[in-house]
Order: C-alpha cells, then sequence, then structure tokens
C-alpha cells in the first residue's frame, strides 16, 4: 500500500524536457518531485505527494493535521512494539524522462 504524503516546496524548476518539478521537503528531507498535476503551486505551498508526483495542493493547517495524524499513528505502532519503516521504490513513471 502507498500512501500520499505532505510536503513543503522549497525550490521549483523546469527539467530539460520543460517538465516543471520541485524540490519538496519532507520532514527536513529534500526530494525531486514532478509538479505537472499541481501548475498553480509555488515555493512555500504544501502539496500531497503520491509516487513522486504532487497530486493536489493543500494549505498548512491542513498540512500539518496530517502529518500530526501520521506521528500518532507511528507512536501507536511503537507501543505495540510495531516498527513502520518506508522502503523507496521506483513505483511510478517519472516525470524526468
Amino acid at each position: 500500500m502507498c500512501l500520499a504524503i505532505p510536503g513543503k516546496i522549497i525550490s521549483i524548476e523546469d527539467n530539460p524536457l520543460g517538465v516543471r518539478m520541485g524540490k519538496v521537503s519532507f520532514g527536513g528531507i529534500g526530494k525531486e518531485v514532478c509538479l505537472a498535476y499541481t501548475s498553480e503551486a509555488q515555493v512555500g505551498d504544501y502539496v500531497v505527494v503520491h509516487a513522486g508526483f504532487a497530486i493536489s495542493r493543500l494549505d498548512e493547517e491542513e498540512a500539518q493535521h496530517t502529518l500530526e495524524a501520521l506521528a500518532e499513528v507511528e507512536e501507536a505502532a511503537k507501543e505495540r512494539g510495531e516498527s513502520l519503516t518506508a522502503t523507496e521504490r521506483n513505483c511510478s513513471i517519472s516525470c524526468r524522462k
């Protein structure tokens, strides 16, 4: 199962093919994300990212609420002795082609 996670856009530029790409921060970890589906997004905005694509824009309050909910899920798992780990996979078509 994949999740869409909110992140904050820290920079935007077009790749060599003219596709709009952004560097998005997820808790301080920057990842390159395709912004083709969120043409209205600007630096400082929060976007929901799934499989390397920003699929929607959301306000900061909603992003923080979602991140807090994810932290609660992680804490509950720790209390049960479970571990939540993410394995990064390339499971989508990349905008960089």
